[in-house]
């Protein structure tokens, strides 16, 4: 039997009802609009700044800037452009952000491993400290440091001392100065040589893992290695490859050593309590988000407290804390702006200057939201690329 062919094409749907047609529509429209909203903005900005006589671009980086920074981490001058004394200013908010995140993270970790002890005193204590700084402003607490703490330490004839090598006083904090010798880079090398004998063994454990052969414990076998080669490396050196310019008072303040501001000491004593209370709580959920079926676990194979939360329970808990952990990293890096309350010369103060200055305020502000947004985007290259780490060697 023939069959009868239809009159219609099959599938064929009117354009008005077509769903991926209208979905491509809908996002044409909506890029329209944003766009036409984007140029609106735009036009207004810049019939506002013709309208008061301001002009609008980037040319005064090449200027003079003639004003002083108090705290460079490089060489610079009043006699220098408005682009270094930017990029001393952020310097200075990348130098404070990188430790921070450092000694939050260290402290946090510790916090919320604290709150859940079997201790009592320990937990209350954790927790305490969690719910205070978690719940007041952070600005708060950064004057209350500054101007309540490190401004009311003694003057410098009766520095509070820490051992033979760690002073506070009015002036900030004074620590042992590491210098470099001659002799470092052969120390580096040796180092270089250790991190990548870990690497090495690690990926090759992972492969016998993955075709299901023992690894003969080539993880740490590789660590032992990196040890080794660092002390050989130390001896070779002479034992002289780093040394500590130690602080010692003079007449008027403290020569030698490694100076801390009260300023940056306030910011950086501010950000880590405050990040490392939230820090606390991120590690705190991802250990209890475990099933307590591996806990049992690892009790019935006879591991010790300690051997459970470093072997089993935290491996897995990193798949959950490192996504929020990236968000408090961010959150630490934009939090040093309010170093301006307390005269931290970071990257937002030093660009206030700027603005004041030259009277480019829109283009300095673009500056700083674009390196800001910067610092934001590397830092969650880097999180992301460790958080797939991670997910790979949960697998």
């Amino acid at each position: 039997m023939t069959p009868v062919p239809s009159t219609k094409k099959a599938g064929a749907v009117p354009l008005w009802r077509d769903v991926r047609a209208l979905r491509i529509f809908g996002q044409i429209a909506v890029v329209v609009v944003v766009g036409l909203i984007v140029a609106w903005l735009v036009n207004n900005l810049t019939s506002a700044l013709s309208q008061r006589g301001l002009g609008f671009g980037f040319g005064f980086l090449g200027r003079t800037a003639g004003f002083e920074i108090s705290e460079t981490p490089i060489p610079y001058t009043a006699t220098d452009t408005y682009g270094h004394a930017f990029i001393v200013g952020l310097l200075n908010t990348l130098f404070v952000s990188f430790i921070g995140i450092i000694l939050s993270t260290i402290l946090g970790v510790v916090v919320g491993i604290a709150r859940l002890s079997n201790n009592w005193l320990l937990k209350q204590v954790a927790s305490g400290y969690v719910e205070i700084i978690r719940n007041t402003p952070l600005l708060v607490q950064l004057f209350i440091l500054y101007f309540a703490v490190f401004l009311q330490l003694p003057a410098i004839i009766d520095s509070l001392a820490i051992g033979d090598s760690v002073f506070l006083n009015q002036r900030g904090v004074f620590l042992p100065g590491p210098q470099l010798t001659s002799t470092f880079g052969i120390l580096l090398g040796f180092l270089v040589a250790g991190v990548v004998l870990v690497i090495v063994a690690g990926r090759v454990a992972s492969r016998l893992e993955d075709a299901g052969k023992p690894s003969h414990r080539l993880r740490t076998l590789g660590v032992i290695g990196l040890v080794l080669l660092g002390v050989v490396g130390w001896f070779v050196a002479g034992g002289q490859a780093v040394t500590f310019d130690l602080p010692v008072i003079d007449r008027f303040n403290f020569a030698g050593g490694l100076a801390l501001s009260p300023e940056f000491s306030s910011l950086l004593v501010g950000l880590v309590l405050y990040t490392a209370a939230f820090i606390g709580e991120v590690v705190r959920g991802g250990i209890q988000a475990i099933r307590r079926g591996q806990l049992e676990a690892a009790r019935a194979l006879g591991l010790s407290e300690g051997q459970t939360l470093q072997l089993v329970i935290f491996p897995q808990a990193l798949r959950i804390i490192v996504p929020p952990l990236t968000s408090q990293y961010l959150n630490l890096a934009k939090n040093s702006s309010l170093a301006i309350a307390i005269g931290y010369p970071d990257l937002f103060k030093v660009g206030q200057t700027m603005a004041n200055q030259t009277g480019q305020p829109v283009p300095v502000i673009i500056l700083i939201m674009s390196t800001y947004l910067a610092i934001s985007l590397v830092t969650s290259l880097f999180m992301n690329i460790y958080n797939r780490r991670v997910q790979v060697l949960e697998r």
